[in-house]
């Protein structure tokens, strides 16, 4: 008996390629995904509140293309912190503060030991199709049936297209006291390959788009400008 050779997962995926951190779906739609920092509403004011859901309901007014609002959880990573910890106990010379280190280090295991400790990452994601794209939330994220894939010419027109949708959303979220950032190649290719395999990704690490947090946001924004 013959063994059938085992099909690729990447056949179930939606995904044909990424490119200049764009998404390109075999259905020949593209996808690009901006990061996006949170603040906490319930510590407004009641007049800062009313101000902020009045500019969140412009900015969606304004904008003449579909988006999709996208919240991870995931279990926080703490072993590059804590073997940051590690290195600095190793040659910390204060006996005192070593010794506090080190109990702090075994604080912390202890804790991720019995308790779950996640973190939630926000991401908006822009789409664009050289034709209309199909109805229906699952249709719109995932793409639809195998399409005409963007090449050459083609591809750039609508790279063009879907970072100036990327930009006027960007500047949307902006203006709404939101700092933001459009993921490049390798950070689209880190979220999925975490999203896809939840489990391996904890023991097999590409690049952490979890470790950008707001202060490297405004840094990147900054050093662009």
């Amino acid at each position: 008996m013959v063994k059938k050779k085992p099909t690729s997962t990447q056949k179930f995926l939606p995904v044909e390629e990424i490119r200049d951190g764009v998404i390109v779906l075999k259905d020949g739609s593209m996808r690009t995904v901006l990061m996006v920092n949170a603040i906490n509403f319930n510590l407004k004011s009641r007049d800062e509140q009313d101000a902020l859901l009045a500019n969140y309901q412009n900015f969606i007014n304004s904008l003449s293309f579909p988006v999709q609002i996208v919240v991870q959880s995931r279990t926080l990573d703490l072993d590059k912190y804590l073997s940051d910890l590690n290195t600095k106990v190793a040659s910390q010379s204060n006996a005192l503060l070593r010794n506090q280190t080190q109990d702090y280090i075994e604080f912390v295991r202890e804790l991720i030991g019995v308790a779950n400790i996640m973190s939630k990452t926000f991401y908006v994601v822009i789409p664009y199709s050289l034709t209309p794209i199909a109805k229906g939330f699952w249709s719109s994220l995932f793409g639809g049936s195998q399409g005409n894939i963007p090449t050459g010419k083609k591809f750039e027109d609508a790279k063009t297209k879907i970072i100036e949708q990327t930009q006027l959303t960007s500047s949307g979220l902006t203006s709404l006291g939101l700092s933001n950032i459009q993921l490049n190649t390798q950070e689209v290719i880190e979220l999925l390959y975490s999203s896809y395999n939840i489990d391996t990704s904890r023991r097999q690490k590409l690049f952490s788009v979890s470790n950008v947090d707001i202060a490297a946001i405004e840094s990147i924004k900054n050093s662009e400008q």
